[in-house]
């Protein structure tokens, strides 16, 4: 017989804790309106399937060994320590300021003004691109799986013509199931997203095994300078500088786990925890994954690699029914990857619009008083993203485009947010005030991961927008990564002065609530 003194102390157990974040919430100045579902694992697996090391190394491989050769395996630990450093230090904001949207509420509590505000928007107009380039991903997942996907020309590589055309029509039909999955509520987003990452960690451990079992070279295939047919950069440093694109794009994004932390039980504790679990697996495992597809490879040199990519070993060295069975997880990954980088997105835009921080705020802070969910910020983010692909709608160069301009976007809000920090730890923080006991702190190594971190962005930055020429002859095209960043921090200061003015939405918003949105640097 149940004890009903104990059954009603379990469930008043995470009702006791709910009530503790909400009031935990109230003292950094916002009230509780999104229902708190997300335990550490469907926390993690929001930071992890952002990452998606089996979308992103399947999307980027042959971009990288284009240009690396198999020494571009070597740009993936410098990138991995680089980003681990950044990590560290979000980890450290998120813990401290568990508040929906991540680098937005942390750029306005290190900065303030323009500066913090432009944190939120560059990670808002990355994370838009970035739902569009995860989306055409499954271009080079599905045409592999079955020619029938190849719905537009002949050429299903992402570099014709042909190949991007149809990379932009699957794009958006995913993009259109992810908003609809996302308009259903957290709990639906979080046990799609959860049952993915399940799906993809267990694809990635068979998938390795798989590939080493079929290996025809040995590990040290990472040392000999072996190449394809040369790249436009050649095969010295300028290449390997480029190959660097691949693991940028693959390494960022781990931050989601703190745009979700008011939907998250004890955020302070497992939104950290989350950030650099997201990180340190998708660093270990893509690495395991890159030196297996290397050693199983059937040909080196064949140009196929540079072509083709992952997708080519796997059916290559599997064959094609176990293959395809591999693919088929690999989709699957790419769908929910598409679904947790728009889930952070809207909450980023819901972030925002609640602060009165964007046009349209009180439709976009508005929350469902069904499924306690922003959806409003999930369908403007998804048509949006899928205006990205129109846009480009048959160009060749979009898939790489894309990937440039997400990475710098994201990469530059990180900058952001670590040169505050930075700048306020020259001058004391953090103190204890406000300080929650087991909040993560990097304690006295702070100083110089912070460093660290700082000039590690500046110097992703500074490679992945230096103009490379993608052929024979340079045009305006290499500059357009350079130049949607441009576009984006002017529109940005543009909004910034709009929606901040005094009397404005921002007011108004806060008014409406009922709270003081506070955005005090503690």
């Amino acid at each position: 017989m149940r004890d009903p003194i104990a059954t009603a102390a379990r469930a008043s157990a995470p009702a006791a804790e709910d009530r503790g974040d909400a009031d935990d919430l109230a003292r950094l100045g916002y009230r509780q309106e999104l229902r708190r579902d997300l335990g550490s694992l469907s926390a993690f697996a929001a930071g992890f399937s952002y990452v998606s090391i089996l979308t992103t190394v399947f999307q980027l491989f042959a971009i990288g060994y284009a240009f690396g050769g198999t020494r571009f395996f070597w740009t993936w630990p410098v990138v991995f320590l680089g980003q681990l450093a950044v990590a560290l230090n979000l980890a450290e904001m998120g813990s401290r300021y568990p508040v929906a949207g991540s680098v937005y509420p942390w750029g306005r509590r290190v900065w303030g003004g323009a500066p913090g505000w432009l944190a939120g928007w560059l990670k808002l107009v990355g994370d838009v691109v970035s739902v569009a380039a995860a989306a055409i991903a499954l271009q080079a997942i599905l045409p592999n799986v079955w020619s029938g996907f190849q719905f537009l020309g002949g050429d299903p590589s992402l570099t014709s013509r042909d190949g991007a055309a149809n990379a932009v029509l699957l794009g958006a039909g995913l993009i259109a199931l992810t908003t609809a999955i996302n308009m259903a509520g957290v709990k639906a987003m979080s046990w799609v997203n959860d049952v993915g990452v399940m799906a993809e960690l267990g694809g990635v451990a068979l998938l390795l095994v798989a590939l080493f079992l079929s290996a025809v070279r040995g590990p040290a295939v990472v040392l000999a300078p072996i190449y394809g047919p040369p790249s436009s950069l050649g095969t010295g440093a300028a290449g390997l500088l480029a190959a660097a694109l691949m693991p940028a794009y693959v390494l960022y994004g781990f931050d989601s786990a703190g745009s979700l932390a008011e939907e998250t039980q004890n955020p302070r504790r497992i939104v950290p925890r989350a950030i650099l679990k997201a990180v340190v697996a998708s660093g270990v495992g893509g690495a395991l994954l890159l030196l297996a597809a290397l050693m199983a490879a059937p040909s080196l040199t064949d140009g196929r690699l540079a072509t083709e990519g992952l997708a080519y070993v796997v059916v290559s060295a599997l064959g094609p029914t176990l293959g395809k069975v591999f693919l088929i997880d690999v989709a699957l990954a790419v769908c929910v990857c598409t679904l947790a980088i728009q889930t952070g997105a809207s909450r980023l835009a819901f972030s925002m619009a609640r602060d009165g921080a964007l046009p349209c705020a009180p439709a976009l802070s508005r929350v469902s008083p069904r499924t306690k969910t922003p959806v409003a910020p999930a369908i403007v983010v998804g048509a949006l993203a899928c205006g990205a692909l129109v846009v480009n709608y048959g160009e060749a160069q979009l898939f790489v485009l894309i990937t440039k301009t997400a990475v710098l976007l994201v990469n530059l809000s990180y900058l952001v947010v670590t040169a505050g920090m930075l700048l306020r730890r020259l001058r004391g923080w953090p103190d204890r005030s406000g300080a929650a006991a087991g909040v993560f702190s990097l304690g006295r190594a702070g100083l110089a991961l912070n460093a660290a971190a700082v000039a590690w962005g500046v110097a992703l930055i500074a490679n992945i927008a230096w103009p490379r020429p993608d052929g024979a002859e340079a045009t305006w095209m290499e500059y357009f990564p350079v130049l949607g960043v441009a576009a984006t921090v002017v529109v940005g200061l543009g909004v910034f002065v709009a929606t901040q003015r005094p009397g404005g939405e921002r007011v108004a918003i806060a008014q409406r609530r009922g709270s003081s949105a506070s955005i005090s640097a503690t």
